[in-house]
């Protein structure tokens, strides 16, 4: 079950960043603030991603 969540999370942060690099050009964010926009994005959904699991984890036991 582990490799399938795996999977599914490289492939949630890759279209977040798709969608993030959207977002951006959209709002025509400037090149110097995009860093920190997708290093907030990516920090978030991570830890949402590492609390799915855990709650995935524990709610088979």
């Amino acid at each position: 079950m582990m490799i399938y969540f795996i999977f599914l999370a490289v492939f949630i942060l890759y279209y977040i960043n798709k969608l993030t690099n959207s977002l951006c050009l959209v709002r025509e964010i400037p090149e110097d603030r995009q860093g920190k926009v997708f290093r907030t994005i990516n920090i978030l959904v991570t830890i949402l991603l590492i609390s799915s699991y855990i709650e995935i984890l524990f709610a088979s036991i």
